[in-house]
């Protein structure tokens, strides 16, 4: 059994355009399908995030919003595994940032999971060898809805200097993304060994799963998010 969850972050021009074509294939295909919405969860939008011109960017908010949505919807599903859509080009980058920033401990939480962990639900990732052009041109061939939009605030992420960096040594040494891809996996017993799965805490906020005592970081980033419109609106 299947259910599909999508996560409506809250950004005009883009999530609003792809909802519709999920909603409707999820229809014709009899699959179960989940909406969740982060202005719903966190009470903000991303748009509206994206306006308060904050140190990080928007990304930084949304991909752990995105996570807390996708894992919480999953567990609330009964899912054994959440299947994410991240193919090789994505893994390829997250890979290389997390090297260049030394954040070893990261690499060693990426997925596929392996070890269940209480309120977690494993997240695997079928698509993570697949290059991104050829997921693209296996829904066209197959007359799949594709919904061909960048998000509006991706241009502010770090993501698509690493993104450039593969390309162009892709260009001159074809096959770069699989070993880096391929290099994680034959270093995840080491990373595993150096990193074992440690004892989680529950948010005092929202419970759920956490690593360190305290808040969780979706916890966290909303708390900021709300103190940076307080003081917009002091200032006006």
């Amino acid at each position: 059994r299947i259910v599909v969850i999508t996560v409506d972050e809250g950004i005009v021009g883009y999530r609003d355009l792809s909802i519709p074509m999920v909603e409707r294939y999820c229809a014709e295909h009899a699959l179960p399908w989940v909406l969740t919405s982060v202005e719903e969860e966190q009470g903000v939008t991303m748009d509206a995030v994206a306006a308060l011109g904050l140190a990080e960017t928007p990304c930084a908010y949304c991909g752990v919003w995105r996570r807390w949505s996708m894992n919480r919807a999953a567990r609330e599903a009964g899912a054994r595994y959440l299947a994410t859509g991240l193919n090789l080009d994505d893994t390829a980058q997250s890979v290389l940032m997390n090297v260049c920033r030394g954040d070893v401990e990261r690499l060693a939480r990426f997925g596929p999971h392996t070890r269940e962990q209480p309120g977690l639900v494993p997240r695997i990732q079928p698509l993570r060898y697949l290059p991104e052009v050829e997921s693209y041109l296996y829904a066209h061939l197959r007359g799949l809805p594709i919904h061909n939009a960048e998000c509006p605030h991706a241009t502010r992420a770090q993501r698509g200097r690493y993104r450039k960096v593969i390309h162009d040594l892709q260009e001159d040494e074809p096959g770069v993304a699989h070993a880096l891809v391929g290099s994680l996996d034959r270093l995840r017993p080491a990373l595993e060994a150096t990193f074992p799965a440690a004892d989680l805490s529950s948010c005092p906020e929202c419970g759920e799963p956490v690593l360190r005592e305290g808040l969780c970081k979706a916890c966290a980033l909303r708390i900021v998010v709300k103190g940076a419109h307080t003081e917009r609106e002091v200032g006006q």
